[in-house]
């Protein structure tokens, strides 16, 4: 009897678990999608090279929506148990709340250990990656991609215009280059015909230009024009890709711990690493957080039903975060350690879901449980006015 039960609480929280991962996943990615429309209509990226910039992104929204999903899951799961009277059933057989933990702990050491091998494995992977194809696909092929009479600001630190470009020869007549890559001496080019040379090799592109002029502010009053017949504008993208390469999320963990054991001066980058260590295992404990702390709401919400649950969730999810964040921001000002921090949110969440699964167990109202109703109900109904007044 008790696998059996083990077995249907499993299989109650596992099929609203992977909807939630569906729906979340598209949610998050629909927030990319224009930026990826644009990449396929405007730069003519291939499908292909988008489906791979698709896949590299997955780790980041996997970090979020494991847990989302999970914490959903439970909550639809145990409030569809309450309002359907199986709860009240399973209590007079003997079945009391501690005996509906095991299938649920389970399920969150599952998504605990994903979750942990997002932030260890997957997401240096993907970000790194996504950060070399997207110079590859986007950057590469932006040399030879210049729109016609359009400001173009695909190449790093330069505006290009051009009155006309050919796309098979690569050949570009009525010039205007505003190149800001050095701040003081800052210089607007003109030329009348030129031709783009695009080297992959070298990450490196060459605008060879003819019969132009380089104009340049001199000192706070002075101006200098240079006249050229034939001049070569060299623009290494490699080196702009450098600047940004250098970031904490692009580290395995390996490289964080080799890292953070060598001696260095005090850095914002190393406090970065430092909380970085500390995230990638203190954001997939959130899975354990949510079984305690779920439990107990779900089966307070029988009243609310599955919009209860929704709601609980979304209230839950979003205190969480921001707590996580509040922990970030405590660490950035020094208050702090991040191995103290960045941790703070999970046990205070733990602690409170402890003591709401004792009260659940004796039977006793939760705290604040007719506020959040009362509260879900007046937000259902203004959505439902906003709908029938639009």
């Amino acid at each position: 009897m008790t696998r059996t039960l083990y077995r249907y609480i499993f299989r109650e929280t596992a099929v609203p678990f992977v909807l939630g991962m569906a729906v979340f996943t598209f949610v998050l990615l629909m927030g990319r999608l224009l930026k990826l429309a644009e990449m396929v209509f405007a730069k003519g990226v291939p499908f292909v090279d988008v489906c791979r910039l698709i896949l590299y992104m997955l780790p980041s929204f996997l970090l979020v929506t494991i847990p989302m999903a999970f914490l959903l899951a439970v909550l639809l799961a145990f409030g569809r148990l309450s309002s359907d009277s199986e709860i009240t059933a399973m209590k007079a057989s003997g079945v009391g709340v501690g005996s509906l933990l095991p299938p649920v702990l389970v399920f969150a050491v599952l998504t605990y250990l994903a979750t942990t091998f997002v932030t260890v494995y997957a997401l240096p992977w993907g970000s790194s990656s996504f950060k070399r194809f997207l110079y590859e696909v986007v950057e590469t092929r932006a040399a030879t991609s210049i729109r016609e009479k359009v400001f173009n600001d695909d190449f790093p630190g330069l505006v290009i215009y051009v009155d006309n470009y050919d796309q098979v020869n690569h050949d570009i007549y009525g010039i205007l280059i505003q190149d800001e890559r050095n701040p003081d001496e800052q210089a607007t080019i003109f030329a009348a015909a030129g031709k783009i040379v695009a080297n992959p090799e070298t990450k490196s592109v060459r605008l060879h230009l003819e019969d132009g002029g380089i104009h340049r502010l001199a000192g706070k009053e002075g101006y200098r024009i240079v006249q050229f017949a034939s001049y070569d504008l060299n623009v290494n993208l490699q080196q702009q890709s450098k600047k940004h390469y250098l970031d904490e999320q692009d580290m395995t963990l390996g490289e964080l711990m080799t890292y953070l054991r060598a001696p260095q001066e005090e850095t914002k980058f190393l406090r970065d690493a430092r909380i970085e260590l500390q995230k990638r295992f203190a954001l997939p404990f959130a899975c354990i957080v949510f079984a305690i702390i779920g439990i107990p709401l779900g089966i307070h919400n029988q009243r609310s039903g599955r919009a209860g649950g929704f709601s609980s969730g979304i209230f839950l999810l979003l205190g969480y975060y921001i707590l996580m964040s509040g922990a970030k921001a405590v660490c950035e000002k020094g208050i702090l350690p991040p191995v103290i921090a960045m941790w703070i949110p999970n046990i205070l969440l733990t602690g409170i879901g402890i003591n709401l699964l004792l009260r659940t167990a004796s039977e006793r109202p939760l705290p604040f449980a007719g506020t959040i109703r009362e509260l879900s109900h007046r937000i259902r109904e203004f959505l439902g006015k906003a709908t029938k007044a639009s």
